[in-house]
Order: structure tokens, then sequence, then C-alpha cells
């Protein structure tokens, strides 16, 4: 089973690491970084190395809710959602792929809480990953995107 990547407690993730580790996704990341930390949306990203996961992580909040958790791997970034059963009602009429709407359906629970993992390494990816943002912030963050 793959792992995330930087998994050294000793060395936190820089942006020459992820450059290298992301390689064709790495425009795609700074995207994702641009978008998030402004307008509409104003994020923090926080990165944490988490002994329980063996890896950094990043959490990427407003305020104090936690929007979704980002991962590094080999050639990609992942981005992880997880929603309640009321909070994540709205997911299948999102304007996203699919398939990430079948995974989300098909997810089992984690006590109760239902993860969705959005795997990105193109813009098209990333625009399904901020449609999902949008929606985990609630609706103001969704009519602002407007």
């Amino acid at each position: 089973m793959e792992t995330p990547l930087f998994n050294d407690p000793d060395t936190p993730p820089s942006d020459e690491l992820f450059k290298d580790a992301l390689e064709n996704a790495w425009p795609v990341y700074e995207s994702f970084v641009q978008a998030i930390e402004n307008e509409p949306y104003g994020l923090d990203m926080t990165w944490r190395y988490y002994k329980d996961g063996t890896s950094w992580l990043c959490k990427v909040a407003r305020k104090k809710k936690t929007i979704l958790w980002l991962s590094v791997w080999q050639g990609c970034f992942h981005l992880g959602f997880y929603f309640t059963e009321k909070n994540g009602a709205g997911i299948p009429d999102l304007n996203i792929d699919k398939r990430l709407k079948r995974a989300y359906v098909e997810n089992k629970p984690i006590g109760k809480l239902k993860p969705l993992t959005v795997e990105v390494h193109t813009q098209a990816d990333l625009q399904d990953g901020l449609e999902l943002v949008a929606y985990r912030m609630g609706k103001k963050a969704r009519e602002q995107e407007e």
C-alpha cells in the first residue's frame, strides 16, 4: 500500500521538497495554495507531523473549522475531506467528477464521519477539490465564488 511522502519527523516539508515530489503536479499545487489562501476562501494551512499516521499532514482550516487535510504523494497530492451524514447530503448534487460522487456514496464511515479523497494531478482535479472546499465551507463561500 502506498503511503504519503514526508515521513521523517525531523524534516519538515518545504516548497523545494514538494517541487521534487509533485513533479508535473507542482504548478497545480501552487494554484491550490494561492486559491485557498485568498478570497473567497481565506484558509490557513498548518503543516504538522502526526505520529499516528507517521507523516507530515497539512490541516487546512478557517478559524477553528477544519475544511480538509492535505498530504503529498509521489506525483500528486491528496485532499481529504470528512463529512457527517447531514453535511455530506449535498455531495451528489455538486459539479464534480461522477467517480468522486460514487466513491463518497460507497465509502464506509469512520465513526460518524464519511471520508472523500480527491487525488490531484491536474487542474481538472483541482477544480473538483475547490468545489468540495466551497461546499465544506458552506453556502456563503459558494455564493462569493459565483
